[in-house]
């Protein structure tokens, strides 16, 4: 049997699991490997020749299997000493995990998590194997049953394969919905610690080279989750369960998009009160969120419902200000940096605001994408009680707008803050909707496919974290363009695309990463959706015609 691996050719003469390759290669932070292009565990079993590449802490897909490994092994601590305690885990703020007890027979402490830590130790330190199992889904369903993990039998009820993996420790069985570590000395690296009303899991991030993240307390945002995790208990809609119970019949769907619709119309009338109470000081409302936070709708319904009150604001457009790939500083790579804020003309963006701010007439440019040049675009001059409405990544950057005073400016930040979970220990990423949202959009408007939206992902990630996430502190208001019922419509948009992408092609692992979990959502109809909806800027039919 050979082996290529990394540029290296090895033989063997008899099967044998990646996790023994990689300690005879002395490749001490391996976490997973590629076999032939497929993700595989560690403990996966080459038997025939392949090329193997491992993944190690820089690998966005090699950490996925360690943070789920971390949840695995942190919910078997807590039922080793809390047998009766019911944990959830939702994603949080900076780039964490926040593990909330459903039930607990005691009061969350300081103590109570110094012992969940301390538990957690004593596993990784005695290496316990972490080994997959499959069973029938039958069997599986008795034995959650059993074990009163009835959160899992609901999900079960809608699995389309009669088989299901289940990992099992020392004892304890659990299903993270993806791979896992072949033993619990390989988490070398967390943190835990209170942070109300739960407590606060850090992990290795890719972006940070395998290091733990300082953390940022960010309140504003913090909020915004409650309200998100909140919301999934009132609507009783916060798992893959609770929302195809919805999605059962025709009238049941069309309620339940409602609902979430009339949660969006709410917080755009509260938006409405606090720009209209504080009018009289603000010029400018800026917008800005990660990409597919639906931005252009959200700028387009704000607009519509300060009209609603009298005030008639004018939508400038940012991208109208790029000097063009030319004059765009570059990346390492020689290629230009589109999303950098200084390919943006600045200096003629100040000067603008704060001419049409004091009452001046103003040429304002036209960016021709066509030509990658700028034009000369439309006249206007604004009364004093026009507010200027911007959106973009750029919008909260103070530098992008630092003519104008602070008390002039309302920034709005826009992003899906989900809490949404196929079960209780395993959230949905609000990171992966939004890469849906993005897939299903750039179809059906850039003629794109899945594979070539996935190509720009990770530059477009690398400008959120750069531009984008560190100006959050910025907002005045943050906006949330969740709508709970969206992964039922997104669904039948998306499948096909993601079904088509190759096994050997790089973009496969996450393709049937998403098709996973997307697959267990039942379908609800386009025609349901409003057409006004901030979901239409991605399925289409919307009646602001983007």
């Amino acid at each position: 049997m050979k082996l290529s691996i990394q540029d290296n050719i090895k033989e063997y003469s008899k099967p044998i699991a990646l996790k023994e390759i990689a300690i005879e290669l002395k490749i001490n932070d391996a976490l997973a490997a590629t076999v032939n292009g497929r993700l595989r565990e560690l403990s996966y079993i080459i038997s025939k020749d392949a090329e193997i590449s491992f993944l190690k802490y820089d690998n966005s897909d090699a950490i996925r299997i360690y943070e789920s490994t971390l949840r695995y092994v942190i919910s078997m601590a807590i039922k080793n000493l809390y047998p009766t305690a019911k944990v959830k885990f939702n994603y949080s703020i900076s780039r964490s995990i926040l593990g909330v007890f459903e039930y607990f027979d005691g009061v969350l402490n300081h103590a109570v998590v110094q012992a969940i830590r301390d538990e957690v130790k004593t596993i990784i330190k005695h290496d316990y194997q972490i080994e997959r199992r499959r069973v029938s889904v039958g069997a599986a369903t008795k034995l959650y049953t059993e074990l009163d993990m009835l959160d899992k039998v609901a999900v079960l009820s809608y699995r389309e394969e009669d088989y299901v993996n289940l990992y099992e420790c020392n004892g304890y069985i659990n299903y993270m919905f993806g791979y896992m570590l072949p033993s619990t000395a390989y988490l070398n690296n967390f943190n835990l610690f209170l942070y109300h009303p739960g407590f606060i899991i850090q992990y290795p991030r890719a972006e940070f080279n395998g290091q733990l993240p300082p953390f940022s307390d960010e309140p504003r945002f913090g909020m915004a989750l409650k309200e998100a995790a909140k919301w999934g208990k009132v609507i009783h809609g916060n798992t893959i369960p609770l929302i195809n119970d919805y999605a059962k019949d025709y009238a049941s769907s069309v309620e339940f998009v409602n609902i979430c619709e009339t949660k969006h119309n709410h917080m755009l009338y509260d938006l409405g009160n606090l720009i209209q109470n504080n009018i009289e000081s603000i010029r400018l409302i800026a917008i800005a969120g990660p990409s597919s936070s639906g931005k252009t709708t959200f700028a387009t319904r704000m607009r519509i419902e300060l009209m609603s009150r009298g005030i008639t604001p004018v939508m400038i457009s940012i991208d109208d200000y790029y000097f063009g790939k030319h004059l765009a500083p570059k990346n390492d790579d020689g290629t230009p940096d589109l999303e950098h804020v200084d390919a943006i003309d600045v200096e003629l963006f100040n000067h603008d605001m704060l001419s049409l701010i004091q009452g001046e007439e103003v040429i304002l440019p036209h960016f021709n994408f066509m030509t990658g040049k700028r034009e000369a675009g439309r006249k206007i001059r604004i009364e004093s009680d026009t507010p200027i409405i911007i959106e973009g990544i750029h919008a909260l950057n103070e530098k992008l707008t630092r003519s104008i005073q602070k008390h002039q400016k309302y920034n709005i930040y826009i992003s899906p803050q989900t809490q949404l979970h196929i079960d209780n220990h395993n959230p949905i990423s609000i990171t992966e909707l939004r890469l849906l949202r993005r897939i299903v959009r750039d179809q059906k408007y850039r003629n794109s496919s899945a594979i070539d939206t996935m190509d720009m992902w990770p530059s477009v990630r690398r400008g959120e974290f750069k531009w984008i996430y560190p100006t959050q502190k910025e907002a005045n208001f943050v906006f949330n363009s969740e709508l709970t019922y969206e992964f039922a419509v997104l669904k039948k948009h998306a499948v096909e695309q993601l079904q088509a992408i190759p096994s050997d092609n790089k973009h496969f692992i996450t393709a049937n990463r998403i098709l996973k979990f997307l697959k267990y959502f039942k379908d609800i109809d386009d025609d349901i959706v409003p057409c006004n909806s901030l979901l239409r800027e991605f399925i289409g039919g919307s009646s602001f015609r983007f």
